[in-house]
């Protein structure tokens, strides 16, 4: 069974569906993971700036080695392996302010996504998964058996995402406002929920409750 979930930054997803893989037994896929590595890899080639040359950001997403073994259920903290790049332990460095607004850009790149979707889809071809990202229900795999859209009100997210990097709650809104913009508009699978999708927002829930509910939808099905 493939369960999609799908939302803006700052809903829960990551937390959410880490938390349900681990409830129902299932592989747990960030797929926002692995365009922040490919972020990385670019932002240190470039010296700090993603290249411009047409065709180049595609060209490094296809031949990277992207090992999102340290997102199975659990958290690093607990045992589960690192997320590799290339076979380097990235997944502190992914994290990173700077590479999260690079990955926001290049994800709107077509040959990016292309790239990095093949990856996802030959990830979760078999067995049970929960994919999170932005497109996973609508691009990645829309015969997901389960998709579930969280959203939350803009300012709830950007505390949470302040809460959790120790930064300024209006430097966060600020940068989260242009990113859900970005999301939103892009040519190229834009941020939306699927025709198919629960849309659930988390706002005044707590994570067990959001993933008890999640979890009983998968049970129904």
């Amino acid at each position: 069974m493939l369960i999609a979930i799908d939302g803006p930054a700052g809903a829960g997803k990551s937390t959410v569906a880490r938390a349900l893989a681990r409830s129902l037994g299932f592989t747990y896929l960030d797929s926002g993971a692995m365009y922040r590595c490919v972020a990385l890899a670019a932002l240190e080639r470039g010296g700090g700036e993603l290249p411009q040359r047409e065709g180049a950001l595609g060209s490094l997403a296809r031949a990277l080695t992207i090992d999102l073994s340290g997102a199975a259920p659990g958290d690093r903290h607990s045992g589960s392996p690192p997320i590799l790049l290339d076979g380097r332990d990235v997944t502190d460095a992914i994290r990173a302010p700077s590479v999260s607004e690079a990955a926001s850009v290049l994800a709107a790149d077509p040959a990016v996504r292309e790239a990095l979707v093949a990856k996802q889809r030959e990830l979760i071809a078999d067995g049970d998964w929960v994919a999170e990202g932005r497109d996973i229900g609508t691009v990645v795999a829309p015969d997901a058996e389960l998709k579930v859209f969280l959203t939350a009100d803009p300012r709830e997210r950007a505390r949470r995402r302040a809460a959790e990097l120790g930064a300024n709650l209006d430097a966060v809104l600020a940068e989260q406002t242009l990113r859900d913009q970005r999301d939103t508009a892009r040519a190229h699978s834009p941020l939306q929920a699927a025709a198919d999708a629960v849309t659930l927002d988390t706002g005044g829930l707590s994570v067990e409750a959001v993933v008890a509910r999640i979890a009983a939808l998968a049970r129904a099905r």
